[in-house]
């Protein structure tokens, strides 16, 4: 689940407590799954009025799980040279990161929490949302493990060669006002290919590749995931409360 404990990277993270995120005496965070695919603006938009919500005191935090239709997107380290084939329509994005993949088979959970009243540290945070991954992965026997030099959650994959890893998860976020937006996004049965037209995160190495669970044989649906990523979340974050689709609206 985690890296060898001679990795610098990991015992950085073994220094943070990846647990204190919780939040005493507040509202459970709402937890929300869209079952249709989101465009990626409709979801950008809405992302936007809840964290000034939360950071107004005016709406509860949230995690709002969903699909969005085949699409590339640019974070603030994104460069031209690494979009290869513009088969999907591109988005500039304000998280973090590079050029990234989204569309159907994969899981993106949009995680709106208030740092300022919980943890005002954003290495820590970042930090509890790769445990979030590596939990979850960890729930279907697959070892994640995080790299000094890439960022995101990789497998290692000796079937492919040695030293060969695929990543199956992406992490990028943005705070305003200390509400944090955009997230994480893992990789559960997407179409591999369409990953092709980018230099995913910029890593060029052709050593690294990119992974799905059930690419890794885990016959494993969304649903088993959503679960064992709520279970996941509420350890590191607290509790949650369910909500319909239509009240995110």
């Amino acid at each position: 689940m985690v890296n060898s404990p001679e990795n610098p990277r990991q015992s950085q993270r073994q220094e943070l407590d990846l647990t204190s995120f919780s939040a005493a005496g507040g509202e459970p965070v709402e937890w929300l799954i869209s079952d249709a695919p989101v465009p990626y603006p409709d979801a950008v938009a809405i992302m936007e009025a809840r964290v000034a919500a939360i950071a107004a005191g005016e709406a509860p935090e949230l995690v709002w799980l969903l699909e969005h239709p085949p699409l590339y997107t640019s974070g603030t380290s994104g460069k031209q040279s690494d979009l290869l084939d513009a088969r999907f329509p591109i988005f500039a994005s304000g998280r973090g990161g590079q050029l990234t993949y989204h569309g159907p088979g994969q899981r993106v959970a949009y995680v709106m929490l208030d740092l300022k009243r919980r943890r005002p540290d954003v290495r820590a945070y970042v930090a509890s949302l790769e445990e979030l991954i590596l939990r979850t992965l960890a729930a279907f026997n697959i070892r994640g493990e995080r790299r000094e030099d890439r960022v995101g959650v990789w497998v290692r994959r000796p079937d492919k060669g040695a030293d060969h890893e695929d990543k199956i998860a992406a992490i990028g976020v943005r705070l305003k006002r200390w509400v944090s937006f955009h997230g994480i996004a893992i990789n559960v049965e997407p179409e591999l290919s369409h990953f092709a037209g980018i230099v995913p995160c910029g890593v060029v190495d052709p050593r690294y590749g990119v992974t799905s669970l059930v690419d890794l044989g885990q016959l494993v649906t969304m649903a088993d995931v959503d679960i064992a990523l709520r279970r996941t979340f509420e350890e590191l974050f607290g509790p949650t409360r369910a909500l319909l689709p239509e009240a995110v609206a």
